[in-house]
């Protein structure tokens, strides 16, 4: 059997070698430049060997032609000097030479552009034999370019003495008008592109105007059209497409087909890099038969458009060397665009209201995720009344607004962060319009037609509608946490890649630190676990190597990291999870890449052992100095006052920090408003109190005459000290005193009565001059009448009393001092 093999082996390249005729050595190189005709010469090394792919077309083209001046060859690079610098590439060239003259190069395994550029250089140089058109001589771009470098390092050796030579690393040079990068010498490679894919819109779907049905379709999932162009396909073309069918018994039926109307070509990409578009693509069409099609994939494009056998309705490239050669055949001169490096995630708020998601979850979800969708965040909740309408505040008046809350607080909702290159229109394209009419009429498929509730207007999906919207509405649902990641010794070398996982996944790094715990340390940091079996051993891994911890911020911080990194075990992680952190970098249970605090309030523990204390930001960012940290203290203050007071539009435009203060100084007045209300009160209280107290008894009257010549006699110093003390005690009444105009005159009319009271009983004191008790001797003496009168206005309160206010106490002083001065 193997004898047999190789004998097939062997005759297949017989066959090759007749066609194309080999070179391995200078001399035979020159040999063939020396003579006419045109020379398609497939330069290869010996290590990857000659393009065989194309052998069977060329051999087909051969035939077709029977031109005597057309000629195949295969040169090796290796041994002939000429093709020196062809060497170090792998990738496909044939160079076209026409008498000894190179006239065309193509790079790439591609079949039709060879074909037609075969053709083409054919026709030219049967016109140049003819004397009818001139022999047109290029040079290989990328040859020349090579060269160009080589000069380049040339000038510089000469121009910079005693510089050691160029290695040719990291040089750019502008070429045909573009900026081009250069490595290694041994490495020129070309600019990454975006890997692509040729799909066809065929015949029967054309015809049956489902074209823009399609198209949309294909950008739902996130896919891009870079060129699309409508067609009529000819016999030839056809058959040269569906080449690998013609054993096919449907092979004629086929090619009639496709050539019975127009089709539409696209070309189409997906994301930055167009990684996997191939496969995406026909995930999206299903299998080829119609019926496997609605079998086992019913919302395949193929299953939802296509009608039977080959009239399925789309096509799609197979694989990359498939979609290089139809790309070239039905545009040649398409300039595929540069890959743009790792994509750019976008976010946006999905919410599933509550009908739909009572009904429909799980549905929705798997639609989700196969339309490319990463689920970011994700959490069931249930609105309040008001809660659902502060989200939708901004409807507020319109007629729909109160069947929307009601709707929205009627029962638990899911809240869904999704993440994807295009995640805002991506989602909203799928959601489809809002009007449930409209999308039953013009979106059928989309979410909001598809699962629409009867007798219900409200739709019942909710999608942000711009990236800052989103942000917003994220925050609204996700408010913005804080949590701790560590990365363990055991993965500490693979730390920049899952940082950058990290950043994907929409954390801000707010805080990071690598350093080696101590014993200590680790037994603190892990002091929630000191029951577990494995405590020891888990608290010497962690103080073995140095460590990386990180503060990370996000919506959901705590829940998102979790889910980040998976499973504590990494085997069950590459089984439920095999994109989560654990998976990825762990090895077992103890060494398993990476932790994360279970729960907010172990967060916030955590951080305050590794970091200390630290505040952050609105947004998660950490707050670095004193005049930071009070601008988001006046930031947080402000906030609660939004919360309890509604603003117009303009108030809010008129600063953060100018409201709080506005506040403060608002609740002070009300404050002094009330204080002096009570000051006015309390004189009327106490007179009228002391009013009651000043009609004694008759046997009350006595008594309190026998305790007035107990009291201390009073110096002039002690009437000052108590005027001080009252004044140090009661300065805000006095303030408040002046804002009260009428207390104020009322007070006044009370001091001029008992200063003239106090002339008229002042001759009475003076005739007793002599005596030497003083002051109370004096005042035992006056007339009960005149007691009365002077207990009702000046008396001083009793320890048992309460103490009066400060203005009561500085009339009475003033009024004693006066009697003194009298005396």
């Amino acid at each position: 059997m193997a004898d047999k093999k190789k004998a097939s082996n062997m005759a297949r390249r017989k066959q090759e070698i007749q066609l194309q005729q080999e070179i391995e050595t200078q001399e035979e190189w020159e040999d063939i430049m020396s003579k006419e005709g045109l020379y398609v010469v497939d330069v290869y090394q010996e290590w990857c060997g000659p393009c065989t792919g194309l052998v069977a077309n060329l051999k087909r083209l051969k035939n077709e032609l029977g031109d005597d001046l057309l000629h195949f060859a295969i040169a090796k690079a290796d041994t002939i000097d000429a093709l020196e610098k062809y060497r170090g590439r792998c990738e496909p060239c044939f160079l076209f030479y026409a008498g000894g003259v190179l006239v065309a190069v193509i790079r790439g395994a591609n079949s039709p552009m060879v074909m037609r550029t075969v053709t083409e250089q054919l026709q030219q140089e049967h016109k140049v034999i003819d004397g009818t058109a001139e022999r047109k001589e290029i040079k290989d771009p990328y040859i020349s370019m090579v060269d160009t470098m080589d000069d380049m390092d040339e000038d510089e050796e000469e121009t910079e003495e005693g510089r050691p030579a160029s290695k040719k690393d990291g040089k750019q040079m502008r070429f045909k008008g573009e900026l081009v990068n250069f490595g290694d010498e041994n490495d020129r490679s070309q600019e990454a592109k975006k890997e692509v894919t040729v799909a066809i819109i065929k015949p029967d779907a054309v015809q049956a105007g489902k074209v823009d049905e399609i198209l949309a379709e294909i950008k739902t999932q996130g896919i891009e059209i870079l060129k699309q162009e409508e067609r009529v396909m000819t016999e030839e073309e056809a058959t040269n497409m569906y080449t690998h069918l013609q054993e096919e018994e449907f092979f004629k039926d086929l090619i009639t087909f496709m050539t019975s109307g127009p089709s539409h070509i696209l070309v189409l990409t997906k994301g930055r890099t167009g990684e996997n578009i191939i496969n995406n693509f026909r995930d999206l069409l299903g299998p080829t038969s119609v019926e496997e099609a609605k079998e086992k994939q019913p919302e395949s494009l193929r299953a939802k458009h296509g009608q039977e056998t080959y009239m399925n309705a789309l096509h799609g490239s197979s694989s990359e060397d498939q979609a290089m050669r139809e790309l070239g055949f039905f545009f040649p001169d398409y300039v595929i665009p540069a890959a743009e490096g790792k994509p750019k995630l976008q976010r946006t708020l999905a919410l599933i209201r509550p009908d739909a998601f009572k009904l429909h979850k799980e549905e929705v979800i798997q639609m989700i995720n196969e339309a490319g969708f990463k689920i970011a965040l994700q959490k069931e909740m249930l609105l309040t009344k008001e809660m659902a309408e502060d989200f939708y505040k901004e409807h507020k008046g319109q007629e729909y607004f109160d069947e929307l809350v009601t709707r929205m607080s009627s029962g638990p909702l899911m809240a869904l962060g999704l993440a994807r290159e295009d995640a805002v229109e991506g989602w909203r394209g799928m959601l489809g319009p809002k009007e449930l009419d409209k999308a039953k009429e013009e979106a059928p498929d989309s979410l909001r037609a598809k699962f629409a509730v009867d007798d219900v207007m409200i739709n019942q999906f909710h999608g942000s509608d711009s990236e800052d919207s989103a942000q917003k509405e994220l925050e609204f649902f996700f408010p913005v946490q804080q949590t701790m990641a560590v990365i363990k010794p055991d993965a500490l070398g693979t730390k920049d890649e899952i940082i950058e996982k990290v950043h994907e996944a929409g954390f801000k790094i707010a805080a990071r630190k690598e350093t080696t715990l101590s014993m200590e340390i680790a037994k603190e940091f892990y002091s929630d676990h000191k029951d577990k079996d494995y405590y020891n051993d888990l608290v010497e891994h962690m103080a073995s190597g140095p460590t990386m911890f990180m503060v990370l911020s996000r919506e959901d911080a705590v829940d998102g990291w979790r889910s980040l990194i998976g499973p504590t075990d990494p085997e069950k992680a590459k089984e439920d999870s095999p994109e989560s952190l654990r998976a990825l970098y762990g090895g077992d249970i103890l060494k398993n890449a990476v932790h994360g605090s279970s729960n907010t309030e172990r967060a916030k523990d955590h951080i305050q052992k590794i970091f200390g204390d630290l505040k952050f930001t609105c947004d998660g960012w950490l707050v670095k100095d004193e005049q930071e940290m009070q601008e988001q203290d006046e930031k947080t203050e402000e906030a609660a006052g939004e919360e309890t007071q509604q603003t117009t539009e303009g108030e809010e435009q008129k600063g953060d920090l100018e409201e709080p203060p506005k506040q403060e100084q608002a609740e002070e007045q009300e404050q002094e408003a009330e204080a002096a209300k009570t000051e006015e009160e309390k004189p009327q209280e106490e007179e009228q109190k002391s009013t009651e107290e000043a009609k004694p008894s008759e046997e009350e009257t006595p008594k309190e005459e026998e305790k007035a010549p107990e009291e201390p006699p009073k110096t002039e110093e002690e009437p000052k000290q108590e005027e001080a003390k009252t004044e140090e005690e009661s300065p805000k009444e006095e303030e408040k005193s002046e804002e009260a105009p009428k207390e104020e005159e009322k007070k006044e009319e009370e001091k001029k009565e008992e200063e003239v009271k106090q002339e008229e009983e002042a001759p009475k004191p003076a005739e007793e001059e002599a005596k030497p008790e003083g002051e109370g001797e004096a005042k035992t003496e006056e007339p009960e009448q005149q007691k009365t009168e002077e207990q009702t206005k000046t008396e001083e309160p009793t320890p048992e009393e309460t103490k009066t206010e400060g203005e009561d106490e500085k009339k009475e002083e003033e009024t004693k001092t006066e009697g003194e001065g009298a005396a």
